[in-house]
């Protein structure tokens, strides 16, 4: 091995989603729609 990657780990970054992009999600999911069909998916976005 050419180089051991041992010294200290990546900070952690505290990450926090704006609303818009919680809302944006949530949205989406709620208009998503999966459809099975034998052994097929089907999705759809119910607007």
């Amino acid at each position: 091995m050419a180089k051991i990657y041992s010294n200290a780990s990546p900070k952690q970054h505290n990450l926090n989603p704006k609303d818009e992009t919680i809302g944006f999600l949530l949205n989406y999911s709620k208009a998503l729609s999966v459809i099975n069909y034998n052994k097929l998916k089907f999705e759809a976005l119910l607007n």
